[in-house]
């Protein structure tokens, strides 16, 4: 299935997002309903929360006081603590379950208030920001919740920041207008990427060739690659050596397709065989067939396993590479070089645009990147030499 976490900060309006989506047919999974139904009447989650911090938390009729609980659950660090303890893993034994029981070709939006202050993100396939100005959202909070001021500020205060919340954003949605603005929004991102995302990711499709174009450098190419790797991170565990951002969109200031090219390292091809349903699970489907790097020391084939992303609209290509060959190394190295090199960076480029016009209507980048691929052979000897002269490490 797909998963999706959303989130935004108190008086974005994310609810309308997430009714939004679950009109569409998608299997929404709030996570603040569940934290109070885990500690409704007669619930293990309440009476475990009686027995830590006793019955002056209830209510008369037997339901949590929840103004009582905070009182006495936040009053110190311990506290807090005993209430995580409590409360987490209720929540998130019942999601599990919500989420095991949907469908196998369900998107399954994870509605998460504290996603990003928690360091959620990485667990999701993609992750929708809900966004408004501070403003807007003081007025909200004033106006429809009847908060005061006051509170309202401080508790928008409290949350992440934007900038925190922009940097896990794979979508962010901007409901500071009417609500029909965002809910188009929503309506195509659920048409144009939702869906066939979901269906890629269940079909282990990868993204369809096409010819090559060039785009002018993307200042966000390197916050977008990092974001996947934080993925690409947490599902290859202990197997992985290091994960990188390489290729053209890792290099300031060049010109390239707009395709992030990721690395992971590993320390032989078994590993990276043994990664590969787990890659195709978080939205990377492995290429079928034999891939291999040109070998720059004359002897066979470089061998590597090559995924790509199943979201349609994130070109992704990964590059699964072992220790077992330099091919890992060499990667960074060009890299780390082209970066150095101002003037070798802009000779990179005007190939690149060359070749890219040569072969606009190929259909494929296969002749592109072959003949791309005499001009980079020829860097790897200068970046050797720049290497040893500077000490460079990878």
């Amino acid at each position: 299935m797909l998963r999706v976490g959303l989130t935004g900060g108190i008086g974005a309006g994310k609810s309308t997002v997430a009714n939004r989506l679950a009109e569409h047919g998608a299997v929404v999974i709030d996570s603040d309903r569940i934290a109070r139904e885990v500690v409704e009447p007669g619930t293990p989650g309440l009476a475990a929360l009686t027995e830590a911090f006793g019955e002056e938390i209830l209510a008369e009729d037997g339901s949590l006081d929840r103004p009582a609980l905070a009182a006495r659950a936040f009053a110190d660090d311990e506290s807090r603590k005993r209430l995580n303890s409590i409360v987490h893993p209720l929540v998130g034994q019942r999601t599990g379950e919500l989420m095991a029981a949907a469908a196998d070709d369900a998107v399954v939006v994870h509605d998460v208030p504290l996603l990003v202050e928690n360091d959620l993100a990485p667990a999701y396939h993609l992750v929708l920001v809900v966004d408004a100005p501070v403003e807007v959202r003081v007025r909200r909070l004033v106006e429809v919740r009847g908060m005061p001021e006051a509170d309202a500020r401080a508790r928008i205060r409290a949350q992440a920041a934007e900038e925190q919340r922009r940097a896990v954003a794979d979508v962010w949605l901007d409901n500071g207008g009417t609500p029909d603005v965002v809910l188009a929004e929503v309506d195509a991102l659920w048409a144009d990427r939702l869906v066939p995302f979901e269906a890629n990711l269940r079909l282990r499709k990868p993204r369809p060739p096409a010819s090559p174009v060039i785009s002018p450098y993307d200042t966000s190419w390197p916050l977008q690659a990092e974001r996947r790797l934080a993925r690409l991170r947490q599902i290859a565990g202990s197997r992985l050596v290091r994960a990188d951002h390489i290729g053209s969109t890792a290099v300031p200031g060049l010109p390239a397709k707009d395709v992030l090219d990721l690395q992971l390292t590993v320390s032989s091809l078994d590993d990276a065989d043994a990664l590969a349903e787990a890659l195709a699970d978080a939205g990377f489907p492995r290429r079928e067939g034999e891939w291999w790097d040109d070998p720059q020391d004359g002897d066979g084939k470089w061998l590597k396993r090559f995924h790509q992303s199943a979201d349609p609209k994130r070109p992704v290509n990964l590059h699964v590479r072992s220790t077992e060959t330099p091919a890992w190394r060499l990667a960074l190295l060009f890299r780390d070089w082209i970066r150095a090199h101002p003037e070798e960076r802009d000779s990179y480029a005007a190939v690149k645009e060359e070749l890219a016009r040569k072969h606009s209507a190929d259909g494929t980048v296969e002749q592109y990147a072959e003949e791309k691929q005499g001009w980079v052979n020829a860097a790897f000897v200068r970046a050797e030499k720049w290497a040893g002269e500077s000490g460079w490490k990878p």
